[in-house]
């Protein structure tokens, strides 16, 4: 695919910072070596969000008078196009919501349940699915629930009834009820969210870090002790704005919950306010930077602590998200970006940057599934696939097994954010003999000629290649339009090498069987 002179233009009006002085062919190289490894890949680097928000849940997931929605009120097309992204974790109720939800108001027969006020998007919450609703949800995906405890305005007890309510086999109360609601057999809800961004200012019930820390470790204490296996998620660092303390907060968090969480949260949304693309899909840069600092304070959290604890990143809210913002916040139809190449192509850097860091990033939810800053946009007729849709259905259905540490030698360039910025960014992954590489390239208007080599195998056949691109960095997605989407090709491999073009600004798939 050439770029017509009008799609060149474009990429490089809208990228300021790039290098523009290259006629020359760019030329990269990449080793891989199966045994420098990273980590394992958690497969729940794929999961997704669903939070009683605008259209995600009321109008996306779950429509109960629409004739393209099943017997519980499930959106049936809907419900197909996730579960060809192969979510492996999908968080609820929020998010903001999720901070003045009292759990009990989605229980029994939907018509007797008690609409509230909802005050973190500015609506009437009717409360007609609810934690049943949901886990059937979840079952129809074949996927695993994460619940978000509300640690705003509730209180220990509820959180510590409502993991109860889910996982208990006894004869309790709260067990009666769920078999009074309809089910028997627990759920045994494994994953489950002390409070969501209790470091904003912006969140009911908003703590100091010391105080949050204080009431987090009084629910954990509780949830755990009513089902041992529960992993509990401490509420990190979201607000990252001027004269925020992202630093203290997490070392302050970690100082009461290093012994009861298993997981640090972290959230981080990308835009590209200045019209830049150079440095916006440099994004990852500063995502890379935060991983490793927060692993910095987990690993000082833990030292000198007893037995051998684990604590790893949940980055479980994370996403592109800038148009649909500001005074767009209340009310209904609310946080409906509509998205472009680039943004998919950020996304996939993204992906990139979890992938690399397997070793401590064992959780990633992108923000949210449907129509709600999402990879998928439904009216009351369809749907359509947003661009960024298409690299995390090929990362989630594909990268794998072992992270693999590769050489990368690629051109860079300078934004007015990041210095030297590799055009392309890459990961791998490595399972039961096949290679999967990732790589972005960042370059609007140039291709970059690579050639890999693997240093310890040799392709035993040819590569299958799945490319996401389009016309230009602007192209979008619409409902009979469709701009932006994969484009499956093959390479020949030759025993230790594989050479391969990579387009303008494009996310290339390479899969291919080793030994």
């Amino acid at each position: 695919m050439n770029l017509s002179r009008r799609s060149f233009a474009l990429s490089l009006a809208a990228a300021p910072s790039l290098l523009r002085a290259q006629q020359d062919n760019l030329r990269a190289r990449v080793k891989i070596d199966t045994e420098r490894t990273i980590g394992d890949i958690d497969p729940k680097l794929y999961g997704n969000f669903i939070e009683h928000l605008g259209r995600c849940i009321d109008g996306g997931i779950f429509e109960e008078k629409s004739p393209l929605s099943d017997a519980n009120g499930f959106r049936k097309d809907v419900l197909d196009a996730v579960k060809k992204l192969n979510v492996t974790l999908l968080r609820w109720p929020g998010g903001n919501f999720s901070s003045n939800y009292h759990w009990a108001d989605g229980l029994g027969p939907r018509d007797q349940r008690p609409p509230r006020l909802e005050m973190a998007w500015g609506t009437v919450e009717s409360n007609r699915f609810g934690t049943h609703e949901f886990l059937n949800y979840v079952e129809a995906l074949g996927t695993e629930p994460y619940i978000c405890a509300n640690l705003g305005t509730g209180t220990w007890t509820e959180a510590q009834q409502w993991v109860e309510y889910c996982n208990s086999k006894e004869d309790t109360a709260m067990t009666r009820l769920r078999r009074q609601n309809g089910r028997q057999a627990p759920w045994k809800v494994t994953y489950w969210g002390l409070g969501n961004e209790m470091d904003g200012p912006w969140q009911m019930g908003h703590r100091s870090a010391e105080d949050y820390g204080k009431f987090a470790l009084e629910a954990a204490k509780l949830m755990k002790w009513t089902d041992p296996g529960v992993k509990l998620i401490a509420a990190g660092s979201s607000n990252f704005g001027p004269g925020s303390d992202w630093t203290g907060w997490n070392r302050t968090v970690l100082q009461f919950l290093n012994q009861h969480a298993d997981y640090l949260s972290l959230h981080m949304y990308v835009g590209n306010q200045a019209n830049d693309f150079g440095d916006f899909v440099a994004s990852s840069v500063e995502l890379d930077h935060r991983i490793k600092t927060a692993g910095g304070i987990i690993d000082a959290a833990l030292s000198g602590q007893p037995g051998n604890r684990k604590i790893y990143i949940a980055w479980d809210e994370w996403n592109v998200w800038y148009r649909a913002r500001g005074n767009q916040e209340r009310g209904r139809r609310i946080l409906e970006e509509h998205y472009n190449l680039e943004d998919a192509l950020v996304v996939a850097t993204f992906l990139n940057t979890f992938v690399n860091h397997a070793d401590i990033v064992k959780i990633a939810n992108m923000a949210q599934l449907v129509n709600v800053i999402a990879p998928i946009f439904s009216n009351d007729r369809g749907l359509f696939l947003q661009t960024i849709y298409y690299p995390l259905q090929l990362f989630a259905n594909n990268t794998r097994g072992k992270a693999l540490e590769l050489f990368v030698d690629s051109p860079k360039y300078k934004t007015r954010r990041f210095d030297d910025v590799p055009y392309l960014d890459c990961s791998a992954g490595y399972d039961n003999g096949t290679v999967v590489l990732n790589v972005v390239n960042r370059h609007p208007g140039q291709a970059i000629e690579t050639e890999f080599e693997l240093e310890d195998k040799q392709f035993t056949g040819p590569v299958s290649v799945s490319v996401v691109n389009g016309p230009d960095i602007k192209s979008e997605n619409d409902f009979g339009k469709t701009l932006v989407k994969t484009t499956e090709q093959s390479a020949a491999a030759d025993g230790k090498k594989l050479r391969y073009r990579f387009l303008p600004h494009s996310y290339t798939m390479l899969k291919g069987k080793v030994s």
